[in-house]
């Protein structure tokens, strides 16, 4: 016969709420690892992102005498003039973005008709005299060689 006032059916849910506890503090803890891990790794791939489109843009449109720096008022511009049809697309930074602009080359700047790339508080493009264009954003700084002859600094 057993006796009625023993604790053991207590221990044994204790036990069982202790364990119940424990796994639900793991699964708060891993959730929230994660989600820090997946924020971190967000950020990661923004940051390659800028870097990648501004080298991709480069590369895409680096012909002759097509790659060229202005300096204004506003900052940098980088332009990447296309000899056949006049245009120019133009990439700067205005109002605490990076922006680009398809226009004809030779026009002003009309930041009203560019579109965002991605936020930047820094913007600088330079050609270095050993043929490097080096391209700086909050993102970091990509450098990059020109395969074709020509362009410059306006």
């Amino acid at each position: 016969m057993r006796d009625k006032n023993t604790p053991l059916g207590l221990y044994t849910i204790g036990i069982a709420a202790l364990f119940l506890a424990g796994f639900l503090l793991l699964v708060i803890l891993g959730a929230r690892s994660y989600r820090d891990t997946v924020a971190v790794q967000r950020g990661n791939m923004e940051t390659r992102a800028l870097l990648s489109y501004l080298a991709t843009t480069v590369k895409a449109n680096d012909t002759a005498a097509a790659v060229s720096v202005e300096r204004g008022e506003s900052g940098d511009a980088l332009i990447l003039t296309d000899g056949e049809s006049g245009y120019a697309l133009r990439i700067y930074r205005y109002d605490g973005d990076l922006v680009e602009e398809y226009a004809a080359a030779g026009t002003p700047l009309s930041p009203e008709d560019a579109q965002v790339i991605a936020p930047t508080e820094v913007f600088r493009a330079e050609q270095t005299e050993d043929g490097l264009l080096r391209l700086t954003t909050d993102a970091g700084q990509v450098l990059l060689r020109l395969r074709s002859e020509g362009g410059g600094e306006a």
